[in-house]
């Protein structure tokens, strides 16, 4: 645990999350994946956290594992198909994680899920936070057509909006 590290966690805030995404940009991405959900019968989740609490951080906590956490405490694996998938920011780590219930991972392995987190996240370097977390969706989206497309009579089973984990 490097110090650069614990002092990018304590310095970065709640409030950088709002001015990165702001209100209108969290309200996109709420209709798209409302408007996604439509398409197939899977549900996306969209959370963004400013940084790892203090006790966790000091144990090592990685963002993987703090989006695994996010993943339960969501209920994204909670979905009647196991289609759920969340698409988690940390950004006091610069870190993009997505985390693909069993039943869609299966469909598409590790390999595609890490690609499109190096998608956002190069999208994110050029400044463009709404547009990679649009693409992203839009990308996760796909696959959820591709392997579990809306059969009619689906609910949505989860919300659409946003997270914003303090």
């Amino acid at each position: 645990m490097g110090i650069e590290r614990i002092l990018k966690h304590l310095m970065t805030a709640e409030r950088h999350v709002r001015q990165i995404f702001s209100p209108m940009h969290l309200e996109r991405i709420a209709q798209t994946i409302k408007a996604s959900e439509t398409r197939h019968s899977g549900e996306i989740r969209f959370a963004v956290e400013s940084s790892i609490e203090l006790q966790p951080l000091l144990q090592g906590q990685t963002p993987r594992q703090r989006a695994i956490e996010v993943f339960s405490e969501l209920h994204v694996w909670d979905t009647e198909l196991n289609n759920g998938v969340l698409i988690y920011v940390l950004l006091a780590d610069h870190a993009i994680e997505i985390v693909a219930d069993r039943g869609i991972h299966t469909q598409v392995g590790t390999q595609y899920w890490e690609e499109l987190c190096r998608t956002i996240q190069s999208e994110f370097a050029q400044g463009h936070y709404a547009e990679g977390a649009l693409r992203g969706i839009q990308a996760v989206s796909e696959k959820l057509i591709e392997h579990f497309p809306h059969e009619g009579g689906g609910k949505n089973e989860l919300p659409d909006t946003p997270v914003v984990i303090g």
